[in-house]
């Protein structure tokens, strides 16, 4: 378990007096920043007319009693200090006086954040657009118009809307007249206003009572950087000290996966506030994931990645280290080489232990799956011979290297594409790994269909099939993460033509994912032609937003033998690949009960091969990756 890094908590003030102090008691409490009013909550400034239109002396504190420059040891106002807005300020209202001076404070209190270099500004979004378009108006032209504004936006958040809420407790409560805007919503629209911007950041306020489930994990698919927890959700155990309900427990289980950080907000209501900080360090540090998927991925969670092309491009060293590591692909692999060993000695009666089967490694690489086809039949004293086939030079001093010092003339090493060589025989079994993240995108199926001529017309492919699925995802981080990767030199929509390999996290599963393209080998067809069409269908449980859909695939390594890593059959602790992303160029907004069908092509001619994808529910959009204009694998 990980218990190494403890969790990151803020302390929330309602007014301060004295920064210093302030800091002071946070720091000794163990927490690690303050939020704080960057104005005193009741000192209103009257730009446009009224009695303190001309007030004189400074309208908060001044800027030296911490220290912001690099050059000091302590950068306090950089790194301790996260500022409230004033919660009087209300630009939207309908009185243009009070609009306007709320305009000229809201102005003038971000300015002061950008001159104090805070890491971060926050404010509490309270209701839908129509309450709020000019906050979002004003919020995304700071973002967009001020070069040297680095501060990050909390936008705070409830769980639940407080009037639904309040209207449980009434007792001529209708619950089926109940009709009340998620928060969700609030913050939907106010981010599309804003463009999606990056800076914008949810503070999620923690809620006595909980949502649903499913309105929790939608939160999982934002951009969440805090819970903001009121001391009033804390109950007291039978020491005397604050916990959290067992519901409230799990949610925040969910979230420590985002790596959120946590403010404890209201007047203390136990002996010491530090005891709010203990319990939540507790939390996080139990409940950081320490698996062997988690342990590889480490770092790259939400990354995106261009997928490999081992037919085009030789893989280096490290790549090759990385997926030898795997602890559960070549022992499935080794099992499935030996039920297909066995198999044959049971098929051909006139084989006996002293007669030579003989196995082909296309794509061998380094040659985990030659020492998985020796240890096989080894296993069950079966006399073998194998071709080791790989195109990479460098991977084949490897192999060569193997063959002098462990292998013998057992296995024969072949430098050449699998594709353009003469085998001297016919093989019993044909060995490959070249499924990628989607299954086919590595080109298997090319590379299968080319060398399947050499074997016996009983032999066996291993895999012997593999199909890919997808399902929709909301992930406002990825969406960013694409949206940020123009090239200069490439289409202006081409990084939203092309699928990433990504290892998701912050995302949220929309529809369970479903089978698209499926390949058989050895391909029996008389004429082969591995493009493909897929057409699906997805229900959509609640209001959220399309970005993009997520890949994955299955195999049949040999009968009854698998490797997933479809979510609901993942082959546990397997990490040779981590799943796919396709964007969408524009979000779409969902409603609940909406269906989105979803097409997708596998298009290939004697060059490449390329995927392209569209959407015709609930709204047409436009094909993506026409011609394969952004995203090609090349043969």
């Amino acid at each position: 378990m990980n218990v190494s890094k403890s969790a990151s908590c803020g302390l929330d003030f309602c007014s301060v007096p004295d920064l210093k102090n302030c800091l002071y008691i946070a720091n000794v409490s163990k927490y690690q920043f303050v939020i704080i009013p960057l104005v005193h909550p009741n000192f209103k400034r009257e730009f446009i007319f009224g009695s303190a239109e001309n007030r004189s002396g400074p309208w908060t504190r001044s800027d030296v009693i911490l220290c912001s420059s690099v050059h000091c040891i302590f950068i306090d106002w950089n790194t301790l200090v996260v500022g409230k807005l004033s919660p009087h300020i209300y630009v939207d209202s309908k009185v243009p006086a009070v609009a306007k001076n709320s305009e000229e404070t809201l102005c003038q209190e971000i300015a002061l954040a950008i001159h104090l270099g805070l890491v971060a500004i926050t404010f509490k979004l309270n209701g839908i657009l129509k309450k709020n378009m000019n906050l979002a108006r004003i919020i995304f032209n700071k973002l967009a118009a001020t070069p040297h504004f680095q501060a990050q936006i909390w936008v705070q958040i409830p769980m639940e809307n407080p009037i639904k809420q309040a209207y449980f407790y009434r007792e001529d409560k209708d619950i089926n007249q109940l009709k009340i805007e998620s928060p969700w919503q609030w913050w939907n629209e106010f981010r599309i206003v804003c463009d999606y911007n990056r800076k914008l950041i949810v503070a999620l306020i923690v809620s006595h009572d909980l949502p649903d489930k499913e309105e929790i994990d939608r939160w999982l698919g934002e951009p969440v950087r805090c819970l903001i927890i009121p001391t009033t959700v804390f109950i007291t155990n039978k020491t005397g000290f604050p916990v959290l309900s067992k519901a409230h427990q799990m949610m925040i289980k969910k979230f420590c996966s985002l790596k959120v950080q946590f403010v404890i907000t209201g007047a203390s209501r136990h002996q010491n506030i530090v005891y709010y900080y203990h319990y939540i360090d507790h939390l996080w540090k139990n409940w950081q994931p320490n698996g062997p998927i988690d342990s590889f991925a480490r770092g790259f969670e939400d990354y995106l990645q261009c997928p490999l092309q081992p037919l085009m491009d030789n893989l280096e060293s490290g790549t090759y280290e990385v997926f030898e590591k795997d602890p559960i692909k070549y022992t499935e692999y080794q099992s499935a080489i030996q039920k297909a060993l066995i198999d044959i000695r049971l098929q051909r009666k006139n084989i006996n232990n002293n007669e030579t089967i003989v196995i082909m490694v296309v794509g061998a690489g380094r040659g985990p799956l030659v020492r998985a086809a020796l240890n096989a039949s080894i296993k069950i004293k079966q006399k073998t011979k194998i071709y080791a086939i790989e195109k990479n030079p460098n991977a084949v001093l490897t192999l060569q290297a193997l063959q002098q010092e462990m292998w013998g003339e057992t296995v024969i090493i072949v430098s050449s594409d699998m594709r353009k060589w003469n085998a001297p025989e016919k093989t019993d079994i044909l060995i490959s790994e070249l499924l990628g993240s989607f299954g086919d995108n590595e080109l298997s199926p090319e590379c299968l269909d080319g060398v399947q001529k050499f074997l016996k017309d009983d032999g066996i492919s291993i895999p012997c099939s593999y199909t890919s699925y997808i399902a929709p995802v909301q992930s406002s981080k990825l969406y960013n993460e694409v949206k940020g990767c123009k090239e200069k030199d490439k289409h202006p929509l081409s990084h939203f033509e092309m699928p990433y390999v990504v290892h998701f996290q912050n995302k949220y599963d929309i529809d369970l994912p479903q089978p698209l393209f499926t390949f058989y080998h050895p391909n029996k067809d008389l004429k082969i032609d591995n493009s493909r069409y897929g057409k699906n269908i997805f229900k959509v449980k609640q209001d959220c937003v399309l970005h993009g859909f997520s890949g994955y695939f299955d195999a049949v390594l040999y009968k009854n033998i698998k490797i997933s890593i479809e979510p609901r059959t993942h082959s546990p602790r397997m990490l040779s690949w981590f799943p796919i992303f396709f964007p969408i160029k524009d979000p779409v907004n969902l409603k609940a009960g909406d269906e989105i069908v979803s097409h997708f092509w596998r298009c290939c001619n004697l060059k490449k091969v390329w995927y392209e994808w569209a959407i015709e529910k609930p709204i047409p959009v436009a094909i993506h990756n026409p011609c394969g204009r952004s995203s090609t694998i090349g043969l």
